[in-house]
């Protein structure tokens, strides 16, 4: 199943030149007013004798590049442009005021330690909202609640072309491959993550192929001998394996779930094992894992 169209050029990362730049009183309107009424600029005044300003400068580029996009730096030296200087009132450098829809927020004077400057963006950004990243990350979110599986998937390839180890977005991905039931695309994804990488949907991911490729290819078997001895937990457990390799979790969770009642602790607790792999393999918060637990929980705790 093809989830993601051709992309339409470009990625959706930022150019460094367009985050970091010299100003000029010439080019402040459009550089900071304006940029700023769609992304938050930090305008560092600043000059070449001005020793924390020497300081300041690459703790304030170090941070706006962390930010990825979320926030842009303008920096202005004041000898050879005063006039904005003037108007905001600076008296000493540096000095740094933030701008967001074309009007100042927030500033500091003086150099200030790496990890305050950094707090200090970080703050910044989230007025405007997050960076382009999390941008497209969030719109995958919404999509995906609202059904459009391919409009969720073009924001995570999105996410990949600028970012191609970006766990968030290979884990979506990969879900909405599994999901999709095209297991060797949601493969190919799982293998583009960095080794040892962490994520639930990942995981989740991960648990899903696992099942699958250890799943029966027919029921009937199990069937025929459940309906013969119903305690044929053996058979049961296949007949879910087959079920949940299938993609019919609902069921394969019934049938595991009446292996713990007819049985608890059979095969060393082998159902309420697979139980927790299914749930995985779901997602902790999809309606299968969500029931599922329900039930468990009902049944050990009754």
């Amino acid at each position: 199943m093809t989830l993601i169209g051709e992309t339409s050029g470009g990625t959706s990362g930022v150019n460094a030149a367009d985050l970091i730049k010299d100003g000029t009183d010439a080019s402040f309107v459009a550089d900071v007013i304006e940029a700023s009424k769609t992304t938050p600029v930090i305008v560092d005044f600043w000059a070449t004798w001005c020793g924390p300003c020497r300081q300041l400068g690459p703790a304030l580029e170090k941070a706006v590049a962390g930010a990825k996009g979320a926030v842009k730096l303008v920096k202005i030296d004041i000898d050879k442009n005063p006039a904005f200087a003037g108007q905001l009132r600076v008296q000493s450098i540096p000095a740094v005021f933030a701008f967001v829809d074309g009007r100042p927020v927030d500033g500091f004077m003086g150099a200030l330690p790496d990890s305050q400057v950094k707090q200090f963006v970080d703050r910044l950004a989230k007025q405007g909202g997050g960076s382009p990243i999390d941008q497209l990350l969030g719109m995958a979110k919404e999509s995906l609640e609202l059904g459009d599986l391919g409009g969720a998937a073009q924001a995570y390839a999105q996410v990949l072309q600028a970012e191609p180890e970006n766990l968030k977005a290979l884990g979506g991905l990969a879900r909405l491959y599994q999901q999709a039931g095209d297991l060797e695309r949601a493969q190919e994804i799982l293998a583009m993550a960095p080794e040892g990488a962490k994520d639930p949907d990942l995981d989740g991911v991960r648990a899903a192929l696992a099942i699958a490729d250890e799943a029966p290819s027919e029921t009937a078997e199990f069937e025929q001998r459940l309906a013969t001895n119903a305690d044929d937990h053996e058979a049961r457990f296949e007949l879910a394996k087959a079920l949940a390799g299938a993609g019919r979790m609902d069921e394969a969770v019934d049938e595991l779930i009446e292996i713990v009642r007819r049985d608890r602790a059979w095969n060393d607790d082998a159902a309420r094992k697979q139980l927790l792999t299914i749930f995985e393999a779901a997602g902790p918060m999809s309606d299968v894992a969500k029931q599922g637990r329900r039930k468990l929980s009902a049944l050990l705790f009754s």
